[in-house]
């Protein structure tokens, strides 16, 4: 039986989120220069989107780059910055075809000014498609985003905007740069490191974890399956006993 047809359809994660490691390790397995694993990742990239979309997922988070990879050597950060721009020109029709929105999070004017204006027209070329939401995570940190909320509340609440016995969970969340998507309820992260590496970290407080020591430019659509397989097999209790959910 083929692994597709074991994903209950009813029982779908309407949100996940993905950590695509494994590029540079993959790339030195074929004894080439690390770039070249981001490159072939695209491929994992473009394939996953439309396995999501074609299941029915509606929201799909990518992290693409971290604040913390900028401390890797100048030579692969302006790759992968060159390699954003190629690849978000080129993909647009694909997103377009398939129906897919793009968005994006993080300090995201930040980046190199081309990288920045190939973001934002591949957004905007993109902004009426309404069968997935996939989102990038640019120059993204859990730690910055918190923040970053917490500083633009303070002026809110500064400024007699907010009164701070309204601060909750929901109203706190409305200052995240998620706060148009529901937390994502799967996290996969390729590769076999099992550490969540200051992603989604709020967001994330509920959400059944998956790790495959398959590294990302392998990562295919069956391997999608597979995790979203594994994911309908736990119980999600939310702090509750199986007896109450029965």
């Amino acid at each position: 039986m083929d692994l597709k047809s074991q994903i209950n359809m009813d029982l779908l994660p309407e949100h996940i989120a993905i950590i695509m490691d494994g590029n540079g390790r993959w790339a030195k397995k074929y004894g080439k220069p690390r770039v070249f694993g981001h490159r072939n990742g695209v491929k994992a990239v473009r394939e996953s989107s439309e396995s999501c979309a074609e299941l029915g997922i509606k929201y799909l988070t990518l992290y693409a780059f971290s604040t913390e990879n900028w401390n890797r050597p100048k030579l692969e950060v302006n790759a992968l910055m060159a390699l954003l721009v190629e690849t978000l020109r080129k993909e647009v029709e694909t997103l377009n075809k398939n129906n897919i929105r793009l968005n994006a999070i993080g300090d995201l004017t930040k980046l190199p000014p081309k990288s920045y204006k190939a973001l934002l027209e591949c957004i905007e070329n993109t902004k009426h498609n309404d069968r997935m939401t996939l989102t990038l995570a640019l120059n993204y940190s859990s730690r910055w985003e918190i923040l970053h909320a917490t500083k633009l509340i303070a002026e809110d609440v500064k400024s007699g905007k907010v009164d701070p016995d309204q601060i909750d969970d929901d109203l706190f969340k409305t200052y995240l740069d998620t706060h148009n998507m529901p937390d994502p309820e799967l996290m996969i992260r390729t590769s076999g490191e099992k550490r969540i590496s200051n992603y989604l970290l709020y967001q994330m407080a509920y959400s059944e974890l998956y790790f495959t020591d398959i590294y990302w430019p392998d990562f295919r659509r069956e391997d999608l399956y597979k995790a979203i397989v594994d994911y309908q097999q736990r119980e999600r209790r939310f702090g509750k006993t199986s007896e109450q959910l029965g």
